[in-house]
């Protein structure tokens, strides 16, 4: 094991070497870099929105407007063709999902099918539904009756095409904008995500991603006053519209399209060279430009209104032919509003509704402010962990630490390498690694004593101490990743940031813990021939300790018991203080721009905005406070309505931090994907430690598992921190740890069943919980460190993340030693089990020194 090969050195030293070198770029400018030969590493780590400030919009086509439009296109298709062919009909209509039309003559009825038949055709769908689609399906329930139903299949072509497209639209009009390296992506089957990095403001990209944009110059019906229409009926043909002035002017507009923006070849912001107000200038293409000329020349002397998304922007009058296909829209604009309605008209209309039901946005100072809390926290954990591994292991804690910094520089270096995004939770899932990290180094170092103790030579007990605790730490180190993996798949945004970085963090730390520590302790006894072990300037756990652990047990079932019931007895009644992630709404993060914020006032200024439930507390500076709005009867349209009211309430004394807003929709799925990946990490681990270890070791983990986020729920309970989205990545990280310190007492269990097999099971798990005490005091203690950091110096935005992780981790060591090795009396576990191994020290007794080496 202590026998390192030229190439296997080589090998191991170019791996780190090149994660120093790949993750360098991250600690220079990128003015610095440029300045670099290219043949260097240039990439850095990809910011996350809450780190450089930016958007996260979600959203969502309103099938429904789709399938009403296809009702609206068939009804019209069916008056088309009858008409077209002479044939009498009567009661055309259409609801739910059907058109239905009756024919008059029952001598037309042939007829009128085959002049429908168009409408019943396979259309070419593409790779779809194997190449065609049937849109509609015939029924005649009685003679004369034609009723024509959306198929499924239909409406799913329909839904993916008006996607696509939607995704072609909001890219364009996205890029419009100027911003950098946007990300636009399907997500299902209905939803569209929008991520734009560094965005200085979100309200303008809602505000040009919430509109469909559909354009079209129609003609002004002055054939009855408008006031006339409104109280009665308007004549056929014709619908009353009203303009986007303040108040709103109502016209008549005949249904009739003359052409629409699909004609549209530009548009451009400009001025009128009369009044130099800020307009619209557009250009048609020739079949727009013919069909708008012969329209003008038709009807001089008349109004024409162009109308945008059912609103009438303006309603000039036409006084000459206009036959160049160009002109101009004039409204009520400013220079932004000008050019934002360019923006659309450029990109095109979308083919269906967009209703955000997720935003988070942050702003670009408080992104600096999570970067520079998260380096802060970062160093200081660091520091931390690297002062205590020096103190507690002397010249074997350096060689951790250098093998620590070699881990850190390797994650870094993948994270770059990969273009993955760090996010605020990454930065913690990295100071969490730095703290699990020496968790591998510490099972090492330990097991290397105790060989060393019972009796073996220096070099014997390196060997045996790596080769021994191997295994543990892969079994232990699987069971976090197994958390982390889930983590990925069923989280989102933030919280799938810090699974990427926990992941690689344990893969990194297997790796540096085998390969370079082991390495450069090889050196270290081949050159300085050492004939004992580095002194340790501290000791926590003294060797040779006995304590009767198992004596405790009821006393400890007894606790975790009462903890458990009155934990989910709080859970029923109480309840936990739910985030907008699970219960919707909105959270909004102000500072004020002169002095402090005054809470009452606030609360008092938007106690008047009919929002429902809104709270208002402040939140770390005194400057700082955070804003928490109910989620809103009106569903996600009227929760972003929620959100401009209260921005337009502050906006003049308050900077806008963060914004937060999830609809009903997006937050069910939330709680049920939350749910979903507890169950499915504890799945996952039951069937691992199952197959490492009996079903006795399987079910205790489980249930010691269970009882850590029993109790950690009820700490939710009790401190009324915010339960949301990355509390469940906390506690799926609980999960992890937890089991990582269950699984290196079993390990130890397992090979003390394999030794004395006809030991007491009492005494024997006595032994394997005071052999490995000093490791799991060790680890805790260096993680707690770590979180520490996060939670004194790491901001206000993952403090609750951190403290949720601090108590786990406390309890996670607690059900380890207390909860999970006593099941395995409880489950009747048979000594000897394990193995069928002669057993030289059969004798039920304590182990010797001189037995044990």
């Amino acid at each position: 094991m202590l026998y390192f090969s030229r190439w296997k050195t080589i090998l191991i030293w170019l791996a780190v070497l090149l994660g120093v070198v790949f993750s360098a770029p991250n600690l220079v400018s990128q003015s610095t870099l440029a300045n670099l030969p290219d043949w260097l590493p240039k990439r850095q780590m990809t910011l996350g929105l809450d780190l450089q400030g930016g958007s996260h919009i979600l959203l969502q086509i309103e099938r429904q407007d789709l399938i009403d439009e296809r009702l609206e296109t068939t009804r019209d298709d069916i008056r088309r063709l009858l008409r077209d062919e002479r044939i009498g009909y009567t009661g055309l209509s259409g609801t739910g999902r059907t058109v239905q039309v009756r024919i008059r003559d029952q001598a037309d009825i042939e007829k009128a099918k085959e002049a429908l038949a168009s409408l019943t055709e396979p259309i070419s769908a593409g790779l779809f539904a194997g190449g065609t689609v049937s849109e509609l399906e015939l029924a005649e329930p009685e003679p004369g009756l034609l009723r024509y139903t959306l198929t499924e299949e239909g409406i799913t072509y329909r839904l993916n095409s008006a996607l696509s497209q939607s995704i072609e639209v909001v890219g364009r009009r996205v890029n419009e904008l100027g911003t950098t390296e946007p990300v636009i992506q399907r997500q299902g089957d209905d939803r569209i995500l929008v991520q734009v990095p560094g965005l200085q403001d979100p309200q303008r990209l809602k505000d040009i991603l919430g509109q469909t944009a559909k354009l079209t110059f129609q003609m002004v019906d002055s054939s009855v006053p408008v006031q006339e229409a409104i109280e009665g009926r308007p004549p056929a043909g014709s619908t009353v519209m009203y303009s986007t002035d303040d108040p709103p002017v109502p016209y008549l507009i005949e249904n009739r399209v003359i052409v629409s923006g699909e004609n549209l070849v530009d548009a451009q912001a400009s001025f009128d060279q009369r009044t130099n107000e800020p307009v619209v200038s557009f250009r048609f293409d020739t079949k727009g430009a013919s069909r708008f000329g012969q329209a003008t020349q038709q009807n001089v002397g008349r109004l024409f209104a162009i109308i945008l998304d059912n609103q009438v922007i303006s309603a000039p009058q036409i006084r000459e032919p206009i036959l160049g296909g160009t002109g101009q829209i004039s409204g009520n604009f400013d220079v932004q509003s000008a050019n934002d309605l360019a923006v659309l008209l450029r990109a095109g209309a979308l083919p269906a509704n967009l209703t955000i039901i997720e935003e988070r946005t942050v702003g670009p100072g408080l992104g600096q402010d999570s970067i520079d809390a998260g380096k802060l926290a970062g160093v200081i954990g660091a520091v931390l962990v690297v002062i205590f591994m020096f103190a507690a292991y002397g010249f074997l804690g350096l060689i951790a630490n250098l093998a620590l910094l070699a881990n850190v520089a390797m994650i870094v270096a993948i994270l770059s390498v990969l273009g993955a995004t760090l996010t605020l939770p990454g930065i913690a899932g990295i100071v969490l690694t730095m703290g699990m990290a020496v968790d591998s180094n510490v099972l090492i170092y330990e097991r290397i004593r105790e060989e060393r103790r019972n009796g073996r030579s220096l070099i014997q007990a390196i060997d045996a101490g790596f080769s021994r605790a191997m295994a543990t730490i892969v079994d232990a180190n699987l069971t976090t990743l197994i958390a982390a993996v889930v983590l990925f798949y069923l989280g989102s945004g933030p919280v799938k940031g810090f699974a990427v970085t926990l992941a690689i963090g344990i893969v990194t730390t297997v790796f540096t813990a085998f390969t370079v520590t082991r390495w450069m302790i090889a050196t270290w006894v081949r050159r300085a021939k050492p004939k004992e072990l580095p002194r340790s300037y501290i000791s926590l756990i003294k060797s040779g300790t006995r304590i009767p652990f198992m004596g405790m047990r009821r006393w400890t079932f007894g606790l975790s018991s009462a903890l458990s019931i009155g934990a989910v007895v709080l859970f029923m009644t109480v309840g936990m203080n739910y985030g907008i992630d699970f219960k919707g709404g909105s959270l909004i993060e102000v500072q004020s721009r002169q002095g402090a914020a005054d809470v009452g006032e606030i609360r008092g200024r938007l106690s008047g905005l009919n929002l429902g439930e809104v709270q208002v507390q402040q939140f770390g500076p005194e400057t700082d406070v955070l804003i928490r709005v109910q989620a809103q009867d009106g569903g996600e349209n009227a929760q972003q309505s929620a959100v401009t009211k209260v921005q337009t309430e502050l906006g003049d004394d308050f900077d806008i931090r963060r914004v937060e807003t999830v609809g009903p929709t997006v937050s069910s799925e939330l709680a049920t994907q939350g749910t979903i990946g507890v169950l499915v990490a504890l799945m996952l681990i039951l069937v691992y430690v199952w197959f490492r270890f009996e079903w006795q070791f399987a079910i205790g983990a489980i249930i010691a598992t269970v009882h850590d986020i029993v109790i950690t729920i009820g700490f939710f309970v009790i401190s009324g921190i915010e339960f949301n989205q990355s509390s469940i990545a906390a506690i799926l990280t609980i999960v992890g740890y937890s089991l990582n310190d269950t699984v290196v007492v079993y390990d130890r269990v397992r090979e003390e069943l394999r030794r004395y097999k006809r030991m007491p099971l009492p005494q024997l798990l006595n032994i394997a919980i005071n052999e490995t005490l000093s490791r799991t005091t060790l680890t805790a203690l260096t993680t707690i460190l770590a979180l520490l950091a996060l939670f004194l110096f790491g901001g206000e935005v993952i403090r609750s993340f951190t403290a949720a992780m601090l108590f786990g981790v406390i309890f996670g060591t607690y059900s380890s030693i207390f909860i999970a090795a006593p099941l395995l009396i409880l489950f009747k576990l048979r000594p000897g089990a394990l193995s069928q191994e002669t057993d030289d020290n059969a004798t039920g007794t304590m182990p010797t020194q001189a037995s044990k080496a």
